[in-house]
């Protein structure tokens, strides 16, 4: 089945408008690596397996397992405030008294999890970001709701770099990248500029975004990491070896595997390529068998990563522009049905008769630090407008409205595809029948 890899990866990419893709995989006893297209289309060079790509959010597997090998030696507990450690930890509403590491882990913290604030270069950058987050604002109560936040992430980085008295690039090249045996990967610009490094590619044309290095200061939720696809293998196959590198070395113990593939929260929605369960890290899917993983993208880079350990089975592609979600329903996923035989669900797509619901409860404005979300009646369903704040204007994003339909429960599902998927939102509603929250993209945005 994985003979003709290399064929269906070009195939892929010339559909979906990819300038440049990598893709390892393990199987059947065997890594398995093909690449296509080109790094830059501005220069031309060509992708190959060894290429790196920055691969975003899966980054936080890494930092998560930085803060599990602290639990193994008892330097942390993850039902124990943050503040234990890092007490200059604070945000606006003061409910960092309350937060806990698990909180944090699991994306439950409750305040403004999109803060991209830039402080610097320098080895006290994390600290300068914790400091910037006194002005967080609250979404939810600590613990009520997952909402994805890369700022919790950043504050884990600062608190592993705080505990191990270094910085968190220097623990994660002590701690994981080394012991696991990796050799392709940069944590920092002038270690990327080694490798055959992607550029991303954006907008309808696919142009090269021309500002490549990303702040350091969210450097632990995944801004800076760029790897060849085999190192995220690698690091999933240690999972699957209950904490084990393949040198033989032990770098978390079986418990703090066990714990990370362990469902911790539940994620509100309709389960697609985001998942419906979380870990300590990891995204958790039940496809007939477990399955973990996580996503991830920077600007014009994204990267799809899921491990099946019951088959001793990991995959990892990224892509440098296109269509990531095509790359994935057309690629991705019929190779794990392949070699693993999991029923992997399609993405959802809305019914051709949606039920008609009463919109009231729904209607009225929601808040974010990157979006705010206007939502409005509209015959047959809802009409969502998205209104981008700073930082996504400044990278091409526009206010646009999509029309939403129900699909089930509080859940409404895009009536139109966008880039391959059926956008999907959910409602939280409380007592009173009315929302107080809308889960959509895995952010949670207050009712205002």
């Amino acid at each position: 089945m994985l003979e003709n890899l290399q064929e269906r990866l070009d195939e892929a990419a010339r559909k979906h408008g990819v300038p440049g893709a990598s893709l390892a995989l393990w199987a059947n006893g065997e890594l398995v690596q093909a690449a296509t297209g080109v790094v830059n289309r501005d220069t031309g060079v060509e992708t190959t397996p060894d290429s790196v790509f920055q691969v975003g959010s899966t980054t936080k597997v890494w930092t998560a397992t930085l803060v599990m090998q602290l639990v193994d030696e008892g330097l942390v507990e993850l039902d124990r405030p943050v503040r234990d450690y890092l007490p200059e930890f604070a945000v606006a509403d003061g409910s960092e008294k309350v937060v806990t590491v698990r909180h944090l882990l699991t994306h439950s913290g409750g305040f403004d999890g999109d803060l991209f604030e830039d402080t610097g270069r320098g080895d006290d950058c994390l600290d300068k970001y914790v400091g910037f987050l006194h002005g967080a604002g609250h979404v939810h109560e600590p613990g009520a709701l997952f909402s994805y936040c890369n700022s919790g992430y950043c504050v884990l980085g600062a608190l592993v770099a705080r505990l191990r008295g270094t910085t968190w690039e220097q623990a994660m090249r002590e701690r994981l990248l080394g012991p696991l045996g990796a050799t392709h990967w940069a944590l920092l610009p002038e270690e990327a500029i080694l490798f055959r490094a992607s550029a991303g590619h954006v907008g309808p044309e696919g142009a090269v975004h021309r500002s490549w290095a990303m702040p350091r200061s969210n450097a632990p939720a995944g801004s800076t990491l760029c790897l060849a696809l085999r190192e995220l293998v690698r690091f999933g196959r240690m999972f699957v070896a209950g904490g084990v590198a393949q040198d033989g070395t032990r770098l978390l113990s079986e418990e703090a595997v066990a714990a990370m593939r362990t469902k911790q929260i539940d994620v509100p929605g309709v389960p697609g390529l985001l998942a419906d369960r979380w870990g300590l890290g990891f995204e958790l899917f039940d496809w007939g068998g477990e399955v973990y993983g996580h996503d991830g993208g920077t600007i014009g880079q994204s990267t799809f990563w899921r491990v099946v350990p019951g088959s001793d089975f990991a995959i990892a592609m990224s892509v440098n522009g296109g269509s990531v979600v095509g790359m994935i329903s057309g690629l991705a996923l019929p190779l794990i049905r392949e070699v693993t035989g999991l029923a992997v669900p399609d993405l959802p797509v809305p019914s051709e008769a949606p039920q008609a619901v009463d919109p009231a409860p729904y209607l009225g404005g929601y808040a974010g630090p990157m979006y705010t979300w206007e939502v409005a009646e509209t015959p047959g369903g809802l009409d969502v407008t998205l209104i981008p704040g700073e930082f996504m204007e400044s990278n091409g994003q526009t206010r646009t409205t999509t029309r939403f339909v129900h699909h089930t429960g509080h859940s409404f599902i895009a009536a139109e595809p966008k880039d391959g998927m059926h956008e999907t939102s959910t409602f939280v509603v409380g007592e009173d029948g009315r929302a107080t929250h809308l889960h959509s993209g895995a952010r949670t945005l207050r009712h205002v």
